[in-house]
Order: C-alpha cells, then sequence, then structure tokens
C-alpha cells in the first residue's frame, strides 16, 4: 500500500512539473491591469501549472531595484519570516514574524504534501514565529537600531491596528488586543480576545485589521477554497470584510464575494475602504486579475459563482441565478496571479509629486503561472477619489536573472519621515524607500 502511495505522489509530481515547460500566458501581465483589462475565455486547467521561483534570499551587496528617483536601504535585517507592518504614532513599527497555523490533521492527503513542498520551495514553509517585533530608528538615520520582542505566542498574527490606546491584532483564528502606552517596547499579560474569526482548514489563513474614524474596525477574511470545491458550508463568514464593534464584541459581515482580500486602506479624499483582492486559479495564467477595488457596505463580489462581474464560472453552479446581477465590477485590476497583498495610501508620503495621490500596492509574486508575473511593489494613481491611469513600478528586482527569488515583498507602511517601509518575508528584511 505504502509503495503504491509513493508511486503517486512521483506520478502526479511528475504530471504538475512537466506543466511547468510551458507557458499558459498568451497575454502580457499589463493586459490583465487597469480600469479595463483584458478578460480572455477561460482555460479550465485539471492539473495546475507550477511555476514556482525558488527562495534564494538577498545575496552580498545585492538588493531591490527603486523607480528613477528613489533611493532604497535595509530598515531591519534578520528578522523571521516577516509579513505585516503597522506604525504606531511615536514611530517604532511594529513587524508580524508569522507563517500559516500548524495543520491539525495528522491523515495523509496528496494535495496537501505538494502544496507544502510548494511552500517549501517558495519560502513559505517555515514555522510560523508567532510574535510581534518591534523597531525603533531614534535617531532618524533610516535604520532601526532597537529590534525586540514585542508580542509573542500569538497564533499566526497578521494585521495591526491602534485604537484608543488599545493595540488590535487579528490571529488567524481571534481577534486579540492589548493595553497600549506611548514608547512602551512590551506589551504587558496576555492578551484579551475580542471576538473569534473563522479558522479551521484556513486554506487562506491571513487576517487583517484596520479602524475606521468612527470606532469600528475592519476585518478581512479569505475563502477556504479555490472555487468552493470543499462546499459552501465552510464558508461561512469566509471570503468577505468583516465589521467589528471592539467595544460590545459583536461581528457583522459587511461585504462578500472578496475571495481572499488582504490590504486595506481609507482612500484619502472620500474616506471610502479599499481592499486588494487575490483572484481564484486554474482558469489559466490570463485569469482572473487579482484587483484593488472600494468596498461598498452589503456589496457582493463575485465568489466564488462569478468573477470580475457578471464572468459565471462553470466549476459551481450558483444558488440563485439573481446573484449575477449583484456582482459588482471591481475598480482596477493588478494581473494575473499576481499575489497583490499589501495596501497603503500615500496621504503620508515623501516620496514626492509623482506618488502623491494613489495606491501602493505589494505583489507576493504568483506559483501557478508562466512566465511568472508580481514579486513587485507598484503605485496606482488615482484621481478624485478613484483609481485612474497605468500603474508605475516602485520596487523591482526581487526575482534575479535565474527567476529565482531574492526576496517576496508582503506588508507596507510609512515610517515617521513619510518613507516607504515593504516587508520581505524571503529576504527577511524590512526594505526602506525615500526621495532622492
Amino acid at each position: 500500500m505504502k509503495s503504491l502511495v509513493i508511486a503517486s505522489v512521483v506520478a502526479s509530481t511528475v504530471v504538475v512539473i512537466s506543466a511547468c515547460a510551458f507557458d499558459n500566458s498568451a497575454l502580457s501581465i499589463k493586459r490583465g491591469m487597469g480600469s479595463n483589462p483584458q478578460l480572455p475565455a477561460p482555460n479550465l486547467e485539471k492539473i495546475p501549472t507550477v511555476s514556482v521561483a525558488k527562495a534564494i534570499g538577498w545575496q552580498p551587496n545585492t538588493m531591490p531595484i527603486v523607480n528613477e528617483g528613489l533611493l532604497i536601504n535595509a530598515f531591519s535585517t534578520d528578522l523571521n519570516h516577516p509579513r505585516w507592518l503597522y506604525t504606531l504614532p511615536n514611530g517604532d513599527v511594529l513587524v508580524a514574524e508569522s507563517n500559516s497555523p500548524a495543520n491539525l490533521d495528522a491523515s495523509f492527503s496528496l494535495r496537501g504534501w505538494f502544496a507544502g513542498m510548494l511552500m517549501k520551495k517558495a519560502g513559505a514553509g517555515v514555522k510560523s514565529p508567532d510574535r510581534i517585533m518591534l523597531l525603533r530608528d531614534a535617531d532618524k538615520d533610516g535604520v532601526a537600531e532597537l529590534k525586540t520582542v514585542f508580542a509573542e505566542n500569538l497564533t499566526s498574527p497578521f494585521g495591526m491596528t491602534l485604537l484608543d490606546n488599545t493595540l488590535y491584532i487579528a490571529n488567524a483564528d481571534a481577534l486579540v488586543k492589548y493595553a497600549y502606552q506611548t514608547g512602551m517596547t512590551q506589551v504587558e499579560g496576555q492578551y484579551t480576545k475580542v471576538v473569534d474569526l473563522p479558522a479551521g482548514i484556513n486554506h487562506h489563513w491571513t487576517k487583517n485589521v484596520i479602524a475606521r474614524n468612527d470606532g469600528k474596525l475592519m476585518v478581512t477574511v479569505g475563502s477556504n477554497s479555490n472555487v468552493g470545491e470543499n462546499g459552501m458550508d465552510i464558508e461561512e463568514n469566509r471570503a468577505a470584510i468583516l465589521e467589528i464593534d471592539p467595544v460590545n464584541q459583536t461581528s457583522k459581515i459587511f461585504a462578500t464575494g472578496l475571495r481572499n482580500p488582504n490590504g486595506m486602506a481609507i482612500e484619502q479624499k472620500t474616506g471610502a475602504l479599499w481592499t486588494v483582492v487575490n483572484e481564484r486559479d486554474q482558469l489559466g495564467g490570463d485569469l482572473v486579475p487579482d484587483y484593488l477595488t472600494s468596498v461598498k457596505e452589503g456589496g457582493f463580489y463575485g465568489w466564488p459563482y462569478y468573477y470580475y462581474g457578471q464572468h459565471i464560472d462553470s466549476r459551481i453552479a450558483s444558488p440563485d441565478p439573481a446573484l449575477i446581477n449583484k456582482s459588482i465590477i471591481p475598480d482596477y485590476a493588478l494581473g494575473s496571479h499576481t499575489a497583490s497583498l499589501g495596501l497603503l495610501n500615500t496621504s503620508k508620503t515623501s516620496l514626492g509629486e509623482l506618488f502623491s495621490e494613489g495606491m501602493f500596492v505589494s505583489q507576493h509574486g504568483s506559483w501557478n503561472r508562466s512566465p511568472k508575473s508580481g514579486y513587485k511593489v507598484i503605485y496606482v494613481p488615482f484621481e478624485n477619489g478613484t483609481a485612474n491611469g497605468e500603474s508605475i513600478d516602485v520596487i523591482t528586482g526581487f526575482l534575479n536573472s535565474s527567476e529565482e527569488a531574492q526576496g517576496r515583498p508582503v506588508g507596507l507602511a510609512h515610517d515617521q519621515t513619510g518613507a516607504l517601509l515593504v516587508a520581505d518575508d524571503v529576504g527577511n528584511t524590512i526594505w526602506r524607500v525615500t526621495k532622492k
């Protein structure tokens, strides 16, 4: 029996690796970006194309490449899988060192085994450090001289936000809080749970949180599947943004049909909530574009039944055909399989006029598109409160000439000077970008 399992694994591996030998994309990545992306006919992939960039980290005297007129330096190095960033009012920077929660299901799964192999190659196979680090640049020279453990013994922490002297952290399974005092370098005592968050299988485990001006907290929760293939009963309160009342410790759905929302930001002119969303796989290299969109209360964005408005996904039947009329078209496409994660408005930027009104987006990079996509930080210009115009590359060079991943960008923040900070979970570095 064991030999049959091994043979099956080997045969499946050979088949999947063979899928890497050809391009599964006919369009350039730019054709799937912007306010009116090209959406070709779907190409259903029974076996997903796999094109993983091997994670090698940064070699001596190498670093990312920035747009002309910008400079980059390492704000902090030798971190342990840094994923998300949050800058406190006094300028201290919090870094969530995190990875996916341990799988409590000990049964063998070929899909799970292969997924683990892919994550290891991509640099995402490390055990979750489950802690928040604090970085402090007291002398404001652009390099953090203090690096210390701020909070630990968390559960795959990701998003962080401060509201009324309370620091909220989005664990993979719950929103929790600590009392915060300006200048503290370590939390005191154990956290307090605010509300539970959907956990379990955690096909998408990252949970982000931001605060609104009215005191409510917005939390992102990704789906438990690619396109509902595990049944919709396990998707309750998932593929959604939740609105949480931290005082009454209650939670309700704010918007749905968002397969895997991560970064969130408040648009500086209109006060509207925006998010970036990772879309579905196995419809080919040119579908479906990840996207940046404003989020309407009560809005439905299509997942899993529809994509990019009213485009039907034939792999799953809608329980209510009338839903198609409610499916909202996203505002701005970010290219297929770019794994766009981080989002930051430019209200505090010091990078100059070119980047004065818009959003920075980090693209962690594809694993199932050939040629590869993402692996960069881009800027999306805005006009009158909405995304408008062609995106601009801000940071590139995360892939070397051999298409190995020297780094992969995730969380974004501004430091106390308005410089752009970028968490690099493969390079274990926080990069800092300034104007020349």
